[in-house]
């Protein structure tokens, strides 16, 4: 079963203006199970390895647009979504992880990563299409405790 999670140090980018979620530009990049998400450590595209290739993948993956921020005041979630899923048709491709990232800032070490999705295993298409779909409650949420 796939789970989403976001990078601890997202929250610290963002806090230094290094994310505009309103007019930056975001892309997803698969990778391998190879790669170990550390949600504590890993903060730029650079510390992400073993990024997948195949039919129908182009390195760095594909753009989903902007990222936008609301605030629950009932529940006091903050949610962030975006209307773009990621999407790679016609691929024959492997991967475990799907990556969130900025692309703005230009450089694998200063693209500032989001959040991460693990598959739970691996998911393989074959000239077909593999698709993330982002939860119906956003890419991820933040309870204001």
């Amino acid at each position: 079963m796939a789970s989403a999670h976001f990078y601890g140090l997202f929250f610290t980018s963002l806090g230094n203006k290094q994310i505009d979620l309103n007019s930056d530009t975001f892309k997803v990049m698969l990778t391998t199970d190879s790669y170990t998400p550390d949600q504590n450590a890993d903060q730029y595209v650079s510390d992400v390895t073993n990024e997948i290739s195949g039919t129908g993948y182009t390195t760095g993956g594909v753009s989903i647009g902007s990222l936008t921020m609301a605030y629950n005041t009932t529940t006091n979630v903050w949610s962030i979504d975006t209307d773009t899923d990621a999407e790679w048709t016609g691929s024959s491709i492997t991967a475990r992880y799907a990556v969130l990232y900025d692309s703005t800032p230009g450089t694998d070490e200063t693209n500032p990563l989001v959040g991460y999705v693990d598959f739970g295993d691996d998911v393989t298409t074959s000239s077909s299409t593999l698709q993330v779909n982002w939860s119906a409650a956003g890419i991820g949420t933040v309870k204001v405790a």
